[in-house]
């Protein structure tokens, strides 16, 4: 079975950090427009979701926010917040 970019981006050092920096090129590419970027957001907290997923909540990585924290990120983005 072939890895997914998503699962290359949680094997990354450290993990999700293609993602982080997706949206560092973004904001730059966008005048810090945040919601020009939106794509790029998303992408990274889906890979933290799957990393914590993998790895557990106590696993941590410099590219994600805090278990807790992206749980409430992914809820706001659900309820359009």
């Amino acid at each position: 079975m072939q890895a997914t970019a998503k699962d290359a981006d949680i094997e990354a050092q450290p993990p999700c950090h293609p993602r982080a920096c997706a949206i560092q090129d973004c904001l730059s590419r966008n005048n810090y427009n945040e919601a020009k970027c939106q794509n790029a957001v998303k992408a990274l907290y889906a890979c933290c979701e799957a990393f914590y997923d993998k790895y557990g909540d106590d696993a941590s990585t410099p590219s994600c926010p805090k278990p807790k924290l992206l749980r409430l990120k992914l809820q706001q983005q659900k309820d359009g917040i």
